[in-house]
């Protein structure tokens, strides 16, 4: 799904023309970004396209106001993990819980992860060894608590440092690497087993 232009979504009015031009550009540059985590977190690519349009609707209606205190990135993030929550809380149910254990072929959408993952190995058997590690670590991500998750994901995923993580969750620096570490040691005692 792609972004829709943000001058469909205004009049003609001439501050409005080149705000929405501005808002276009920083749509198109970051819709894909917004959508990978959305469809790796929720793991359904509907839930994952409405809440995406949703981020960026927010951000649009709040273009205005925004005022640089922090990256766009990382205040688009901060929208999308705003977004991810209410969902959460709306539907009452955990996000993640409600898949099974994923297998080597799990989908995310129409593609897998481990396949659109670059191996850039020469042999066969060393890129199917990369898939099935790659697999692995997504299936242990799944099992995490949604607060370890989403840090996990933040930082390996959208590679924000921990101070962004910070910001865009709301938690403290020290609360993240909390959650880093042991997100961290779950993954690899998970990928240790089954590799």
């Amino acid at each position: 799904m792609e972004p829709a232009a943000a001058t469909e979504w205004i009049t003609n009015e001439a501050g409005d023309v080149r705000l929405a031009a501005d808002f276009d550009a920083v749509a198109r540059e970051y819709w894909p970004r917004v959508f990978c985590f959305l469809v790796v977190s929720l793991r359904d690519r509907g839930d994952a396209e409405s809440l995406t349009q949703d981020c960026f609707l927010k951000a649009f209606q709040a273009w205005r106001g925004f005022r640089g205190e922090c990256g766009v990135n990382t205040w688009l993030m901060r929208i999308a993990v705003n977004q991810l929550r209410d969902h959460a809380r709306n539907r009452r149910l955990q996000f993640w819980k409600r898949t099974k254990a994923a297998s080597a072929s799990d989908e995310f959408g129409e593609v897998s992860v481990a396949e659109t993952m670059p191996d850039g190995r020469a042999s066969p058997e060393m890129g199917a060894v990369a898939k099935q590690q790659v697999a692995a670590v997504w299936r242990a991500a799944s099992a995490l608590p949604q607060q370890q998750r989403a840090v996990f994901l933040l930082r390996f995923l959208e590679d924000l440092d921990l101070l962004e993580i910070a910001k865009v969750t709301g938690l403290k620096e020290g609360t993240v690497k909390t959650h880093l570490f042991r997100a961290l040691q779950t993954v690899r005692a998970h990928v240790d087993k089954t590799v």
